[in-house]
């Protein structure tokens, strides 16, 4: 199949095309006869990758009051999740493959911009990652004070991400079920919060604003916090049933999820009790429910917030460890990453992405979401432009889901999120800015450190992920591309 590929370029005159070749390895069977994730779980698993619950939206009422808060994560969504989710629906359908947004950029802005999103987006999501064991134990250390410090708190943080990673490791159908029932769980206690609060909702409390007294920083950081991350669901395109179709519903119906699950909670939260911003803090929502329904809804919003944390993580260490395993299989890292357990795991992405959360497990809560959407806007960037390319220069291109806003409507819904992301990049801190441009020049150099080291062959490098034959696409009057292998030389 590549040698007639690389014959049909020629004949077409590209002399730019991409080189390919074929690798003679035949897969692991239990890559080719796992069984693919469904709808319900698919759409918990976005679930937990985007929000996990609106515990953790806390502070954007802390930093702007009520009805920032409430417009924020109403006109948001406009904003950002929904053209998120839209790119995301037409590039996982198009490329419905394990790497996700590495594929696209890779198709079209080539392999060494790829490896950069890829690394820039692993490394924003395993920062992420270190999030969720920390925040577990914060919510259980009113219940266990020896969890707040010291070598109890150390133990606790080490055997709670080694017992997630095993969770991780068994196999993404244990987890997209261990969703399902962790997000019921953690959504029915503010379903509960709701009914008991509706005595005591006062409209007036929810239009309170003071304009002069914003922290636009923490405001916007916390809700690109909350709402974002919704392009993670692509690097396990390949482990989904029927994705061409499952994609797309499922981020539909995870978008209304998520909306309603923030919006709902903060409309109780600020309309039944009187304000005092210098409590909406993370946990704050248990504070609430007790209030509202006393101890025992308090300790069942403990409960959903830990466990929150728990499929948060376990979303967050499959997409990270499935895009390891994407950027192997397309020759940008050594052949071991592509290697699979016999649960269908990709063992060495798992061990990678965890030792990650361990060693970044220990930074301060605020710096952590600051440095990730730093991380994660620069490989946003590369994905709009990786979009509009596709859209631009490939028109030809299969896309089984396809927005249908036309390519002057399509490039027109990145402007707003782009804008938004200057503005998020514009408020980082310098501290912050200087430790994240760090980490993208470890990219920037690591790309040709690899290339050394195959070309040395001191390590393994093969090519075994099919796409599109975009160079040949303008030339076909059909609607699908034709399969290759395309080479990361």
């Amino acid at each position: 199949m590549g040698t007639e590929n690389r014959q049909a370029s020629k004949a077409m005159g590209d002399d730019n095309a991409v080189e390919y070749r074929n690798i003679n390895e035949v897969p692991s069977p239990t890559a080719q006869n796992l069984k693919k994730i469904s709808t319900l779980p698919l759409i918990f698993l976005i679930f937990y990758e985007v929000s996990g619950g609106a515990l953790g939206a806390e502070d954007s009422v802390g930093a702007a009051g009520p009805l920032l808060a409430l417009i924020g994560f109403l006109v948001f969504p406009l904003i950002w999740s929904v053209p998120e989710a839209l790119i995301t629906a037409e590039m996982g359908t198009m490329f419905p493959e394990d790497g996700g947004y590495v594929v696209w950029v890779s198709s079209t802005l080539g392999p060494y911009w790829g490896f950069q999103q890829g690394w820039m987006k692993w490394l924003s999501g395993v920062i992420d990652n270190a999030l969720y064991p920390v925040l577990f134990l914060d919510y259980l250390e009113s219940a266990i004070p020896v969890l707040g410090g010291g070598f109890p708190r150390v133990i606790a943080v080490l055997g709670l991400t080694i017992v997630l990673t095993f969770m991780s490791y068994r196999g993404l159908t244990i987890v997209g079920r261990v969703a399902v029932l962790l997000g019921v769980f953690s959504l029915l206690p503010f379903v509960v919060m709701g009914f008991v609060a509706i005595p005591k909702l006062k409209p007036s409390r929810w239009f309170v604003v003071n304009l002069h007294d914003v922290d636009w920083n923490l405001y916007l950081n916390t809700l690109f916090w909350n709402l974002n991350y919704w392009d993670s669901i692509s690097t396990l395109t390949g482990e989904v049933e029927n994705p061409k179709k499952t994609l797309p519903k499922s981020l539909f119906s995870a978008l209304i999820l998520v909306v309603v699950g923030y919006f709902f909670p903060l409309l109780v939260g600020t309309g039944a009790v009187p304000l005092d911003r210098e409590l909406w803090t993370d946990g704050y929502f248990a504070d609430i429910a007790k209030i509202l329904g006393g101890v025992w809804l308090q300790w069942w919003m403990l409960c959903a917030a830990a466990v929150s944390n728990i499929g948060m993580f376990l979303a967050e260490m499959s997409s990270d460890s499935f895009q390891l395993l994407g950027m192997a299989e397309l020759g940008m890292l050594p052949d071991f990453f592509a290697r699979r357990s016999h649960h269908g795991t990709p063992l060495i992405g798992i061990l990678f992405s965890a030792s990650g959360v361990i060693v970044l497990s220990w930074l301060n809560f605020q710096e952590i979401i600051a440095a990730e959407n730093f991380l994660y806007c620069f490989g946003m960037i590369l994905e709009f432009i990786a979009f509009i390319l596709l859209r631009i220069k490939y028109p030809a291109a299969s896309r089984p889901y396809k927005i249908p806003l036309g390519t002057i409507g399509s490039i027109l819904m990145c402007i707003p999120p782009t804008i938004l992301i200057c503005f998020v990049l514009a408020l980082s801190s310098l501290k912050v800015a200087i430790v994240s441009l760090i980490a993208v020049f470890i990219g920037l150099i690591m790309h040709p450190s690899l290339k050394y080291v195959e070309k040395k062959r001191w390590v393994k490098f093969s090519v075994s992920a099919d796409l599109p034959n975009l160079h040949g696409a303008d030339h076909e009057s059909a609607e699908s591309l034709v399969p290759i292998s395309i080479s990361a030389n």
